[in-house]
């Protein structure tokens, strides 16, 4: 597959349709970041040229969406998405339009589009800029604003509502006055937008940058309880103020989501997702003792990510991965009085730096106490420097050949041995055959409980 289209690549597929005698512009997108001296992730082209006529003049096209007069043109390495300048009918379904009418004017193409920056053309020889909507002004101002009628434009694709929040919080700006009253008014039909696309929107807004921004203008814009009504739930939920002294619960979830910012690109989706739904349990499990108390949180908490993520149609993989980040966050508590064991399995997990970083950004959004975080990190650069340890040292078979009986008294018994290997207590078969003879005797009289030893062991924290 090609990769993301270059400017070179772009400028060189709009000269070839030029040279036919079609009008091409570099548009949309590019032609935004190139003002704001961001580099584009893509240059796209926008033509008078029909689909059918972009297809007999390059050798390489792929149709991405041939009624919509969308072609990729394969370019060297480089895809580069050519569009037919159009103008659309009603939306009939909230997402795509009725009728397309392709036409050669630009002017009439912007009108199209959701939003003013997004409706920007740049001659590709001359690098003028053509605005038929104000979008340079709101790029001086910084400004979010709908092309036309702000509410047209939500209701013909709801998913541009999205859009809005990912854009205005990834640039930095303010929603334009007329934009967000459309935004709130609209809110609620943002439900009938397919879980697929809602949860990619939600994940470029996490990712992308600007995640804290965008949780804000969820709120702002009531989108927040229509998307993510267990997010939104958080919103007044007090917490101890030794432990929170930011404030509620969605407080600490919008300090927690600006760290994100900090971290390197590419940011985790599944580290994201993460983040936002940690502390989603506590609103239910909300208690007053001795203190405000959330107790089992966590648990109740990953049970609902879990139904988040299945809601907006998450793949199994990085459910798996958000519902594992939820459910072990307050695991760290417990690290100085792991056993060895323990501490080694949870230093060789594979999210472990996963945790470690949501450990951290929760820290950090709250007590700003980093010393279980410096604790785990430590014990897994000391483990990452020891020798390698021996394989493991007992099997099932070895244990039949001891006169045991297979049954559920295996898995004990191999991961007493297994715990005792990682601690350093036994290094080879002939002393984990002893240990297992002094702990677990396989006379069947004893009963399928181990001797008074081998429970003492298994009692240690």
């Amino acid at each position: 597959m090609p990769g993301p289209s270059s400017r070179a690549a772009a400028v060189a597929v709009a000269r070839r349709l030029r040279a036919r005698g079609h009008r091409a512009l570099l548009a949309g997108g590019c032609v935004r970041d190139r003002i704001l001296g961001r580099e584009p992730s893509d240059w796209d082209v926008a033509t008078s040229a029909r689909p059918e006529e972009v297809a007999g003049i390059f050798p390489r096209v792929v149709p991405l969406g041939r009624r919509f007069g969308s072609m990729q043109v394969r370019e060297g390495e480089d895809g580069v998405e050519v569009t037919t300048f159009r103008t659309e009918g009603a939306y009939g379904d909230g997402r795509r339009p009725d009728e397309v009418r392709f036409g050669d004017d630009p002017a009439a193409d912007a009108l199209r589009r959701d939003f003013t920056v997004n409706a920007l053309f740049e001659d590709p020889d001359t690098g003028e800029i053509l605005d038929f909507t104000g979008g340079r002004r709101d790029i001086e101002d910084r400004r979010l604003r709908a092309v036309g009628d702000p509410a047209a434009r939500f209701g013909e694709d709801r998913l541009r509502m999205l859009r809005a929040v990912r854009f205005a919080a990834r640039l930095g700006w303010s929603v334009e006055g007329s934009t967000l009253a459309a935004l709130r008014a609209l809110a609620p039909l943002a439900a009938s937008v397919s879980a697929e696309r809602t949860r990619e929107e939600l994940r470029r807004i996490l990712v992308e940058g600007g995640a804290a921004r965008g949780l804000d203008l969820l709120g702002e814009s009531g989108l927040l309880p229509v998307v993510l009504p267990e997010v939104a739930a958080c919103a007044g939920v007090a917490q101890p103020a030794d432990f929170h002294p930011e404030g509620d619960v969605l407080v600490h979830t919008r300090l927690l989501l600006a760290g994100l910012d900090l971290l390197p690109e590419p940011r985790s989706a599944a580290l994201a997702f993460g983040a936002l739904l940690h502390d989603i349990g506590k609103p239910a499990t909300f208690s007053v003792t001795d203190r405000i108390r959330f107790d089992d949180h966590d648990r109740v908490g990953a049970a609902m990510a879990e139904g988040t993520c299945r809601r907006l149609r998450f793949s199994n993989d990085e459910t798996e991965v958000v519902v594992e980040l939820v459910a072990r966050h307050m695991a760290w508590r417990n690290l100085p009085l792991m056993r060895e064991a323990k501490l080694r399995r949870f230093a060789a997990d594979p999210l472990f730096e996963a945790h470690a970083a949501l450990h951290r950004l929760d820290c950090m959004a709250s007590h700003g106490d980093l010393s279980l975080h410096d604790f785990a990190v430590t014990a897994r650069e000391r483990f990452a420097a020891e020798p390698p340890r021996p394989p493991k040292v007992l099997t099932g078979h070895d244990l039949l050949a001891m006169g045991f009986r297979p049954g559920p008294r295996f898995a004990k018994i191999l991961a007493a041995v297994e715990d005792a290997r990682l601690e350093g207590r036994i290094l080879d078969g002939a002393a984990a055959r002893a240990f297992v003879a002094r702990h677990f005797p396989p006379d069947p009289g004893a009963g399928a409980e181990e001797t008074g030893a081998a429970a003492r062991e298994e009692e240690r924290p």
